[in-house]
């Protein structure tokens, strides 16, 4: 069993020679070596057992190694991560979400070089470039991220059986006045049953303009095979996705629709009565059976909550599409609230910012969230099975 760590790391000769005569990236690939090799040994004491060793207190199984750009101050380092099974082991020699750090505490040195000036943002600029920091640092810092981050938003897609739309409202400072601006972003479910983050935008508003333009970047970079659009009801991007999806079905979200049934509650003793009334249609084992339904609920209340009754009988139907597809996942297709959850956490990092200095410093920041959520989903389980849409 491996008890201590096996420092005594030895550099390939071609390494060595490397350095010897002052080659160029001699350094970044030394580094390299070493952050690799450091990964591993912290991997094997997890798992306290070395690489094809049988102990009886082994501690889980190594999974192979995925991919991941590290970005440092002596240039990008293309590094192995090693994985284990069935575990949330994440080497410490690097920072998880290295990304997302680094572009949070960008936009903060952005806004100390417009002028900014709180105990925060002093505090996170010395951390980031110790106690003076100038445009050009900033500038230089943000050209080492904003090449990936490009990258994974101009990446070609593939097929995609279910798309998921959804947006959020941050505010940024633009032309000296802060506005709110909509975080369009876009994911999926691929042909091994998989979450992808298909893409961001940050668009002034959610009018009909700006999803269609959405929309079709994601079509431009080959979004296909689109079967079902599931997002909450709004005019624009309802608009939107009948001109870029004219024949795709759309599913409204279920949360969303039973949180919009309450503004139609006539008084409040009445709310968690209509809730469950809203709940129950849906619920149903059938489409047939949630069309009966949906009839029995809105006689009941046409006298009692007419404003109800004719919502519930106008638009119930843009909430019934999920019967079409096998059972086995319409809790998956129904809703858009993995993505809530996802925009939760989008939140949780973003108000550390508050106002944003710019769109870029929004964009590079809710970019580098959606890649870490794209990775961890690429490695995770399925989300829908084989019998998928």
């Amino acid at each position: 069993m491996l008890d201590q760590p096996q420092a005594n790391i030895s550099l390939p000769e071609n390494l060595i020679s490397a350095i010897i005569n002052g080659q160029e990236n001699a350094v970044t690939s030394t580094l390299q070596f070493i952050f690799n090799e450091v990964m591993k040994i912290e991997r094997e004491l997890h798992l306290k057992a070395g690489a094809y060793e049988r102990v009886s207190d082994r501690q889980g199984h190594s999974n192979g190694f995925k991919s991941k750009t590290f970005l440092t101050s002596n240039g990008p380092l293309q590094l192995s991560i090693p994985q284990v099974r069935d575990s949330s082991f994440y080497p410490s020699t690097i920072e998880k979400g290295s990304r997302s750090e680094q572009s949070l505490k960008l936009a903060i040195a952005e806004m100390y070089i417009q002028g900014v000036s709180t105990r925060k943002v002093a505090a996170i600029v010395f951390e980031l470039c110790g106690k003076e920091i100038s445009s050009t640092q900033v500038s230089n810092l943000s050209a080492r991220l904003d090449g990936e981050l490009e990258k994974f938003r101009s990446r070609q897609l593939g097929e995609i059986g279910t798309l998921y739309l959804d947006a959020r409202y941050e505010k940024v400072r633009l032309d000296g006045v802060v506005i709110d601006v909509a975080v369009l972003v876009a994911t999926g479910i691929n042909g091994e049953g998989k979450r992808e983050v298909l893409g961001v935008s940050i668009m002034i508003s959610e009018a009909e303009v700006h999803w269609r333009e959405f929309l079709n970047s994601l079509t431009k970079r080959g979004l296909t095979g689109v079967k079902l659009i599931v997002s909450d009801d709004h005019a624009g991007l309802k608009a939107a996705r009948k001109s870029v999806f004219p024949s795709v079905p759309w599913q409204r979200c279920l949360f969303h629709y039973c949180q919009n049934a309450q503004a139609y509650v006539p008084k409040v003793s009445m709310r968690e009565e209509i809730a469950q009334s809203t709940r129950d249609i849906f619920n149903c084992a059938s489409k047939d059976e949630a069309q009966q339904k949906l009839k029995t609920v809105v006689e009941k209340y046409k006298t009692t909550a007419s404003s109800y009754a004719n919502w519930l009988e106008n638009s119930a139907h843009e909430v019934m599409t999920f019967y079409d597809f096998d059972r086995s996942i319409w809790k998956k297709i129904r809703t858009i609230n993995f993505q809530e959850r996802l925009n939760r956490e989008i939140k949780r990092r973003t108000r550390v910012v508050g106002v944003f200095p710019n769109i870029q410093s929004l964009l590079r920041l809710v970019t580098a969230l959606l890649i870490e959520t794209h990775e961890d989903w690429s490695i995770g389980n399925k989300y829908l099975s084989d019998k998928g849409v």
